[in-house]
């Protein structure tokens, strides 16, 4: 072998050993602070922001949640929130284990510490991006690294499986996740130990800040408020005008023959009526063409006023608060068509005929579980008549009616009736069906605005026949006086041979035409008449009480000064009160404000159309609603109590303790003392 060849072989080696040596020092380099890394990972975020229990909110400060908690606006991470508050609803309980918390604004206090701290930790990342990188370092933390390289889902699979399964999706930043806390393998801690003094003391550092604002953090927030406040705002929302607490209603199904074989057999309703045409359109009857332009082009229909109980039930089942189960239910409705059944046998002397279906419900109804509940004290239906033509004497068959509300089973109900008895407690008065079937709160509003315009030309009309027959009747006065007032007065009569208070044309057409509509009893206290005027913006001018006042107590004011004018029947009966004198003698500003009252009662009256539903305004159906639920709730208030029901008055008083709460003296005793129902 040459010497040069000699001189070369040691070259080759040594130069072989220290590429080797290079080698050795990189990864040992990438590997001390690959260990530094994972260690200070696991040191800053060991207690990250999360319930590790149901009384500790710690914070989670790792580099890359610091990153992305600061990049958004604290406002907008408040407002998330807050939604996350309220939607977020009941969680089992192994979700409940695993569920990201809700942390209001005033967790993040201190944020000067949490910028201290992230300087720290960005000069401690800054020499070591590439083990960042490699280890997906600003994404997910070493624990989260360590478990993708497992095949366990990642953070954004994870974020996009709880968004499919409707679980809310909160910014990190004000979300802590309950997880299990990193280990670190001892060859690793001893490694991490072994570090220059320096880092060490700056990693003290941290921890010493991280723990000063988990302090503060624990002073300023518990996390029994955080619960509170969700179970507050949910309440809240529970609470809220679209809320069915409290409103639940539930439909008896009963047999056909109580209502849908009434409408089947349309023609055996009336004797002189075609009933059919008025069954359509969900009880509404045909649609009216708009002559004369005295309607508005949509809405309006030739509605029969005992057409009553069909609308109301095809109201019903447009509820928005219906249930199928009648343990949730604080009422339940009985879709009874009581008027059009007692409708067909009225005019029959025959008592067991009227009385034969009504017998067989209330039979049919306690037999039932539902019934039982309060023994039909939460039941109602709807009688589309007069309570008069349901109040026969039991010892008298030949007699009017037939007996359903003088039924023990009755007794216990709610029943609505287009007129309530004065002296009766199980029976309210809602308003007659007008033409007018709104399908939006629009055509209400352009409705009502059409009624402020109008120039009326009359003071006052009267649209009716008189009853020679009723001694105690104004009808004759009523009418002598509007044809004394030619100028001053417009008269429909409706006992002629044309008869045009049939056709609502020309009822409407007058209304309009008025400022004043005069509204004495008829056949019974009460009129449809009352609400076609009110309808037309024509104020409603009554001689005696029992018209509307102790009538429709959920619907028309307390205060009927406020949209009526009330003149004693009796006065005018005695040719003391001149009709057109007290009508001029009212002031200019008193008229426009009773106008004005009467044309906001136009929502309260009319029944809207069942295919649709009112937004803002509450109708005829609605307040009815309201107030058959709180009538039931005092019911079971009184039970309760261990009370009789409506016993906190004698029946006789049922007007006055109804329509004023009271029971005491008033000034139309001596109207009411008089059960005459004429008047």
């Amino acid at each position: 072998m040459s010497s040069d060849a000699l001189m070369e072989k040691p070259n080759t080696v040594k130069c072989r050993c220290r590429k080797h040596s290079w080698y050795i020092v990189l990864v040992s380099f990438l590997l001390w602070f690959g260990l530094f890394y994972l260690y200070s990972s696991v040191s800053v975020g060991d207690n990250g922001l999360g319930l590790v229990d149901s009384n500790e909110i710690e914070v989670n400060v790792s580099s890359s949640d610091l990153e992305s908690n600061f990049v958004h606006d604290v406002d907008k991470k408040e407002a998330m929130v807050e939604v996350s508050d309220v939607n977020g609803g009941e969680e089992s309980e192994n979700e409940t284990e695993n569920a990201r918390k809700p942390v209001s604004k005033s967790l993040v206090g201190g944020a000067e510490n949490v910028d201290q701290i992230m300087d720290l930790v960005n000069e401690l990342e800054a020499n070591n991006q590439t083990m960042g990188r490699e280890n997906g370092a600003g994404n997910v933390d070493a624990d989260s690294s360590a478990e993708n390289d497992e095949g366990e889902p990642s953070k954004e699979d994870d974020d996009t499986r709880k968004k499919d399964e409707g679980i809310d999706i909160v910014d990190p930043s004000f979300l802590g996740e309950k997880e299990s806390t990193p280990v670190v393998e001892r060859g690793n801690e001893d490694t991490v130990l072994k570090q220059k003094p320096e880092k060490v003391a700056r990693r003290s550092s941290i921890r010493s800040k991280r723990e000063s604002m988990r302090q503060k953090l624990k002073q300023n927030v518990d996390s029994s408020s955080v619960v509170q406040k969700r179970a507050e705002n949910t309440a809240r929302v529970q609470s809220g005008p679209t809320s069915c607490a409290g409103r639940y209603i539930y439909i008896h199904n009963l047999p056909k023959k109580f209502n849908q074989d009434l409408l089947d057999n349309c023609r055996s309703l009336s004797e002189w009526t075609d009933m059919c045409e008025y069954t359509a359109n969900y009880g509404l009857g045909s649609q009216l063409p708009d002559y004369d332009k005295v309607y508005s082009r949509t809405g309006w229909f030739g509605t029969n006023q005992f057409l009553l109980e069909v609308i109301f039930h095809n109201r019903m089942k447009q509820y928005r608060c219906l249930t199928k189960d009648p343990s949730l239910a604080s009422a339940i409705f009985v879709p009874y068509y009581a008027g059009l059944d007692v409708g067909r046998y009225l005019w029959d002397s025959d008592g067991f005929m009227r009385d034969y279906d009504a017998l067989n419900l209330v039979k049919w109804l306690a037999a039932k579980p539902e019934w039982k509940r309060m023994w039909g004290g939460d039941h109602f239906l709807v009688a589309g008549r007069i309570n008069w033509d349901f109040r026969r004497d039991p010892k008298n068959e030949s007699d009017w009616g037939n007996e359903l509300l003088n039924l023990p089973e009755s007794r216990n109900m709610t029943t609505l009736v287009l007129e309530s008895s004065p002296w009766n407690y199980n029976d309210f008065a809602i308003p007659y069906p007008t033409y007018f079937h709104s399908s939006s709160d629009n055509e209400v509003f352009q409705w009502q605005n059409r009624m402020r315009r109008l120039k009326r030309r009359y003071l006052f009309s009267f649209a009716g026949a008189p009853r020679p027959n009723l001694h105690e009747s104004i009808r004759n006065e009523v009418i002598d006086q509007c044809r004394a007032s030619r100028r001053k007065c417009r008269l429909l009569e409706c006992h002629d041979k044309n008869n045009k208070c049939y056709k609502p044309v020309y009822v409407m057409k007058m209304f309009q035409n008025s400022v004043y509509c005069l509204q004495p009893p008829g056949d019974s206290y009460t009129r449809r008449s009352v609400f076609d005027s009110i309808l037309a913006g024509c104020i409603p001018v009554f001689f005696h009480p029992g018209t509307a006042y102790v009538q429709y107590i959920w619907h028309l004011p307390k205060d009927y000064t406020k949209y009526s004018v009330f003149i004693p029947g009796t006065d005018v009966k005695s040719g003391k009160a001149n009709i057109e004198r007290i009508l001029q003698r009212i002031p200019k500003e008193k008229r426009l404000a009773m106008r004005e009252e009467v044309i906001k009662l136009i929502p309260k009256v009319i029944y809207a159309n069942p295919t649709s539903r009112l937004e803002t305004l509450e109708d005829a159906f609605d307040l009815t609603i309201n107030g058959v639920l709180d009538r039931v709730e005092t019911i079971r208030q009184q039970i309760r109590d261990g009370k009789s029901l409506n016993s906190d008055f004698i029946e006789d008083d049922s007007w006055k303790y109804f329509t004023y709460g009271t029971v005491g003296p008033h000034e139309w005793d001596p109207i009411f003392a008089n059960r005459n129902l004429k008047a």
